[in-house]
C-alpha cells in the first residue's frame, strides 16, 4: 500500500506535486500548532504596512482543518491540477504555473477590492484563506475544457463536466458552506479562460502570454506522438462519410 501510494505521488508532475505537498505540510504543520494560522492569512494591513509579503502566498497553501472538508479539496487538488497539467498544459509547465499564478493574482484582487464595496464588503472581508477558491479555479478551467465527459455526483445522478462547477457549487450550499469561495474560483477561471482560448480565438491577440522568465525555468517539453511508418488507417466507411 506504502509503495503504491509513493508510486503515485512520484508520478504526479511537477507543479501539482509541489502545490500538494505545500498545502498538506502547510495544513498538518497547523493542526499539529507547529505553524500559527495567523501568520498565514491574508490581511491587506499587514501586507501593505508591515510587509509581510509572505501571507500573498502561504493564505493558499492552509486548507483549515483536517478534517472531511480537507480530504475533500485534497482530492480535488490532486486530480484536477493532475489532470490539466498533464493534459491541457502537457509540456507547457510554465504557462500552468503562469495560469496559477494569474488565478492567485485574480482572487487577491477581488479580495482587496472587494473589501471596500458597500454590501460585499462583509462577506469578502471574511474570506483570509484563498486554498479553496483556487482549488475551484483549476476545477473550473478543467470543466470548460472537457465539457462533454460524462461524470456521476455520489452515484445520485450523472451529468456533463461543463455542469461540474455549478453542481459542486449547489453542493456547499446545502451542506450550509459559504458559497462565496467557489464563486471567487469560478470568476477567476473564467477570467482566464476568457483571456487565454476565448479572446485569442476571437482577435489573435494573446493578452496572457507567459512570461519570458517563466520560459526560461520550464522549457516546454515537446508533445510527440509516435506513429510506425508500415501503418496504414483505412478509409472511413461510405455511411459514415455520407451522413444527413
Amino acid at each position: 500500500m506504502a509503495q503504491a501510494v509513493e508510486e503515485w505521488y512520484k508520478q504526479m508532475p511537477i507543479i501539482t506535486r509541489s502545490y500538494l505537498t505545500a498545502a498538506v505540510v502547510t495544513t498538518v504543520g497547523c493542526s499539529l500548532e507547529i505553524i500559527s494560522p495567523y501568520n498565514l492569512y491574508l490581511n491587506p494591513t499587514l501586507v501593505v504596512k508591515q510587509y509581510q509579503l509572505w501571507r500573498l502566498v502561504t493564505n493558499f497553501l492552509y486548507f483549515r482543518n483536517m478534517d472531511l472538508d480537507f480530504l475533500f479539496h485534497m482530492f480535488f487538488l490532486a486530480r484536477y491540477c493532475k489532470l490539466l497539467e498533464e493534459n491541457s498544459f502537457r509540456g507547457k509547465t510554465a504557462d500552468f504555473l503562469y495560469m496559477l499564478l494569474f488565478g492567485a493574482t485574480v482572487l487577491t484582487g477581488i479580495v482587496l477590492i472587494g473589501g471596500t464595496i458597500p454590501y460585499l464588503s462583509v462577506s469578502i472581508s471574511q474570506i483570509i484563506f484563498l486554498s479553496n477558491s483556487l482549488t475551484f479555479m483549476m476545477v473550473y478551467v478543467w470543466s470548460k475544457q472537457n465539457p462533454y465527459v460524462h461524470m456521476s455526483f455520489l452515484g445520485l445522478f450523472t451529468f456533463t463536466a461543463a455542469y461540474l462547477p455549478w453542481v459542486l457549487l449547489g453542493f456547499s450550499v446545502l451542506v450550509g458552506a459559504s458559497p462565496w469561495g467557489d464563486l471567487l474560483g469560478m470568476i477567476a477561471g473564467h477570467a482566464y479562460y476568457f483571456l487565454a482560448f476565448v479572446y485569442p480565438r476571437m482577435t489573435d491577440r494573446r493578452p496572457l502570454k507567459t512570461p519570458s522568465f517563466l520560459k526560461a525555468l520550464f522549457a516546454d517539453e515537446p508533445v510527440v506522438i509516435a506513429r510506425p511508418e508500415d501503418v496504414r488507417f483505412a478509409p472511413a466507411p461510405f455511411d459514415e462519410i455520407h451522413q444527413d
